[in-house]
């Protein structure tokens, strides 16, 4: 039998590694969107959506805490799918073919080719634009040896997370960050969102060009400060120049998570996509697009079972129809690549899986199941 001090010390013992668990998960960061209440499900929020199988889901490495993708086709034709991983400070690559894992890029730290907590990513010609919340700065690489270019942002970003750029002319880009700045913490660890006189600068804009060496000009602030307009936790982002349209995913469930619509000249249009019908949270956002200017937005809910996708009618807003995985679930970033690659060449939908790897969609799947049209020329769809 046990003494009686042997079993003292055991229960204290026991106690400390308790009270050691608590304190751990107690300490564990919370982003402005991961708030401490039950998270919805979609298998019980009762919204119809079509079911459909992932091509592919990349091989799991949860310690990454993956955020967003992006996808590079090299010269001769093959993808490279990239994506950010927050927690350890680095680049994650795949095939975007198969989904094999081809190692990472980069590691944690404040110099160039160095990151912390990179969030938004976006691919455009060789580049590579990769957002950091905590080095409060956007860093510009070059494909595919990943060289550092420069970086710019930390006068005016205080948290950002989001981005979206559109072509100004060879190598030159207007790039819209959001940046989620908050005003402290509450008692139980959850961001305070600031006062709505305090949401002007919810999206800060650049002018950005890429020659011999990186420039970036700080132009503007956006952000609605009326109580229907104003961004409380922004993250997604992203723009429609044929539409003049940028749509700014609203994540704060407690005024009733959407998607809000602005022009680019950063004024509210008056209207919230989708309020109502996301259930869990409006998160990552991307636009099937043609030239003759129809197309089709996709808008993710966050539900944590699986995640739902939401399709909108390119020039209308009307909502079309929603598709879910198999897999994929609690997703944050995504990415659409609609000129296609050898395995999918109608082009593929991926988007981040839980944190810790990224699922694809074959966009001829997703067109079938929700009657869309499976390229431009394509004709007597939607």
């Amino acid at each position: 039998m046990l003494s009686s001090r042997f079993r003292a010390l055991l229960v204290l013992g026991l106690t400390a590694v308790l009270a050691g668990g608590c304190a751990t998960r107690q300490t564990v960061e919370r982003e402005p969107d991961e708030q401490a209440a039950a998270e919805p499900r979609l298998a019980t929020a009762g919204i119809a959506h079509a079911s459909l199988r992932e091509a592919f889901v990349t091989p799991a490495t949860p310690q990454d805490n993956v955020d967003s993708p992006a996808l590079w086709m090299s010269p001769d034709g093959k993808p490279l799918l990239l994506a950010t991983a927050k927690a350890t400070g680095r680049l994650m690559t795949y095939d975007g073919d198969s989904g094999a894992a081809l190692g990472v890029r980069g590691k944690a730290g404040k110099g160039a080719g160095e990151f912390d907590r990179p969030n938004g990513i976006f691919v455009v010609d060789d580049l590579v634009f990769v957002v950091e919340r905590d080095n409060r700065r956007v860093q510009v690489l070059r494909l595919p040896e990943f060289q550092p270019l420069g970086s710019f942002g930390p006068h005016e970003l205080q948290q950002p997370y989001g981005i979206w750029l559109r072509r100004l002319g060879p190598q030159r880009f207007d790039v819209f960050i959001s940046d989620a700045y908050m005003a402290g913490k509450d008692a139980k660890g959850d961001d305070v969102v600031p006062p709505l006189a305090q949401l002007d600068k919810r999206v800060r804009r650049y002018s950005v060009s890429v020659g011999t060496r990186l420039e970036a000009r700080f132009d503007s602030s956006i952000g609605d400060t009326g109580e229907a307009g104003a961004i409380r936790i922004p993250e997604s982002i992203w723009g429609d120049s044929a539409h003049d349209r940028l749509l700014i995913a609203e994540e704060d469930t407690a005024t009733g998570t959407a998607v809000r619509e602005y022009d680019l000249d950063g004024r509210f249009r008056g209207r919230s996509i989708g309020l109502g019908l996301f259930r869990a949270q409006a998160e990552g956002l991307t636009l099937w697009q043609c030239s003759d200017g129809s197309g089709y937005w996709i808008a993710t809910d966050q539900f944590k079972d699986r995640s739902l996708f939401h399709v909108y009618d390119r020039n209308s807003l009307e909502h079309l129809g929603a598709f879910a995985g198999a897999t994929v679930a609690n997703t944050d970033g995504i990415w659409l690549h609609q000129a296609g690659t050898k395995r999918f060449p109608d082009g593929v939908f991926y988007a981040v899986h839980d944190d810790q790897a990224v699922g694809a969609f074959d966009w001829r799947d997703i067109a079938k199941a929700l009657k869309l049209r499976v390229n431009c020329e394509a004709a007597g769809k939607r």
